[in-house]
């Protein structure tokens, strides 16, 4: 089966002193293990380098760092998803016509890609948010 992983539990798998690292870091751990694939949206790599080299942790995460971490865990063992032109359009306006707005589009974003690479799974910690903007994509949507 392939699984994707959202940026939120990519960072708590990643930063062991966020408070659901014991539920994300097995996801990880087992996708490089090669018991899933594991897919990773193009926009994730994005936002996961933004949100891990700003993280108010102890010590910083430097941008090297950060980098190193995305690299070894997830381009080196994931399959990445990128989104074309035409892909961005469709779930900006799928969103449009929903009344969606805001932040709510990353997650969009991150749910295309899952339908793209047809996952089996898209793991979340942002249940609600995904649901919202993937009503479709219930029935593959999980918590760690």
């Amino acid at each position: 089966m392939k699984v994707l992983l959202d940026t939120s539990v990519l960072v708590a798998a990643l930063v062991e002193s966020h408070p659901m690292h014991p539920r994300a870091l097995p996801w990880l751990q087992r996708a490089k293990a090669k018991e899933f694939e594991l897919a990773v949206s193009s926009h994730t790599l994005v936002e996961l380098y933004a949100v891990l080299s700003a993280l108010p942790v102890q010590p910083r995460i430097a941008p090297g760092t950060a980098w190193r971490m995305i690299h070894e865990n997830l381009e080196s063992v994931a399959e990445i998803v990128s989104l074309s032109a035409k892909d961005y359009s469709r779930t900006i306006k799928r969103l449009a016509d929903s009344g969606l707005t805001g932040g709510l589009v990353y997650d969009a974003l991150i749910a295309a890609a899952a339908k793209k690479s047809s996952a089996g799974r898209l793991v979340t910690l942002n249940l609600a948010d995904f649901r919202r903007s993937w009503p479709e994509g219930a029935d593959i949507l999980c918590e760690p």
